[in-house]
C-alpha cells in the first residue's frame, strides 16, 4: 500500500493509520512528496501533480513494488489519480480522501496562496516564524474538532516551513499546483476499484466534489463522514483505517492477528 499525503502535510499524517495496516499483514509505504516534509526541495524542481506522479512511479520501482493500492489525501489524491491514469498497471485499488479533483484544482487554500503570493511573502518575512501563520491556519481549519489539532501537533507540521526559506518554499510549491496536469486525464477510463472518503466539514472544497468524482469513475463508491474535516486521518483515524481495510478485504485478517 502506498500512502500519499496532501498539501502542507507529510508522511506524519499517516502515523495513526500505518499500525492497523501492519496488523493486517500488509506493507505500507508512506512517502514525502518532493518538496514536502523531509524530502529534497531543489530550487529548480518540478512540484506539479504530473511530476509528483512520476516520482511515485520511480519510487515504487526503487522499492521493487510492482503494484499497490494507493491511498491519497487532498492534493495527494490528485497525484494518485494522475499516477493511476499514467501507470494503470501499477495500481490495484484507489482510496481517495477528500480529493482535490474535477474543477476544484487547486482548492481554495492553495488558490489563496497563489493569488496573494507577494503580500504573503512581504508580511511573513517580517516575522521569525516563516510560513507558520499560513500553515497553522490551513491545519486548524482542516479538522472538524480543534482538539484534534493541538498546538504541539501544529508545530510538528510547520517545522519544514520556519524562516525565510520556509516562506519561499511554501509559496513555490503552491505555485506548481494547477489543473493543467489533470486536464488530459479521462477519469471515466480508470479501471481501478475506487473508494472516495469525504469529511463533510472540509472548508476548502464543496461536498459535491466527492459525488462528482464517484459519478465519473466507474465502479467507485462514496463514504461521507459528517464529523470529520479534510484531515480525516487526524479527525477519525480509526474509521478511516476500518474503511480502507474493509475496501481491500483485509479487515477480517487484521482482527485475527
Amino acid at each position: 500500500m502506498l500512502l500519499v499525503h496532501g498539501f502542507g502535510t507529510c508522511t506524519f499524517v499517516w502515523r495513526n493509520i500505518g499500525p492497523s495496516i501492519a496488523l493486517a499483514n500488509l506493507t505500507a509505504f508512506a512517502v514525502d512528496l518532493l518538496g514536502y516534509g523531509e524530502s529534497d526541495r531543489p530550487f529548480d524542481g518540478d512540484y506539479g501533480i504530473a511530476a509528483q506522479a512520476e516520482y511515485l512511479d520511480r519510487g515504487l520501482t526503487a522499492l521493487r513494488v510492482s503494484k499497490a493500492t494507493v491511498v491519497g489525501l487532498d492534493l495527494g489524491a490528485a497525484v494518485a489519480l494522475r499516477f493511476a491514469a499514467a501507470h494503470p498497471e501499477r495500481v490495484e485499488k484507489l482510496v481517495l480522501v477528500n480529493p482535490v479533483a474535477m474543477d476544484e484544482i487547486p482548492a481554495d487554500d492553495v488558490k489563496s496562496l497563489q493569488k496573494n503570493t507577494a503580500r504573503h511573502a512581504f508580511r511573513l518575512t517580517r516575522g521569525v516564524m516563516g510560513a507558520a501563520p499560513l500553515i497553522r491556519d490551513l491545519l486548524t481549519k482542516s479538522v472538524a474538532d480543534p482538539a484534534n489539532m493541538p498546538e504541539a501537533l501544529v508545530a510538528r507540521y510547520i517545522a519544514p516551513y520556519v524562516g525565510q526559506d520556509g516562506v519561499d518554499h511554501l509559496l513555490r510549491i503552491a505555485r506548481f499546483v494547477g489543473r493543467d496536469d489533470m486536464d488530459e486525464i479521462d477519469l471515466r477510463s480508470l479501471p481501478h476499484p475506487t473508494l472516495v472518503v469525504w469529511g463533510d466539514k472540509d472548508p476548502w472544497l464543496g461536498p459535491e466534489v466527492g459525488q462528482k468524482l464517484v459519478d465519473t469513475i466507474g465502479g467507485s463508491r462514496l463514504v461521507r463522514l459528517p464529523t470529520a474535516g479534510r484531515l480525516v486521518p487526524e479527525d477519525n483515524p480509526e474509521m478511516l483505517s476500518d474503511l480502507i481495510l474493509d475496501f481491500i478485504g483485509a479487515r477480517a485478517m487484521a482482527g485475527t492477528v
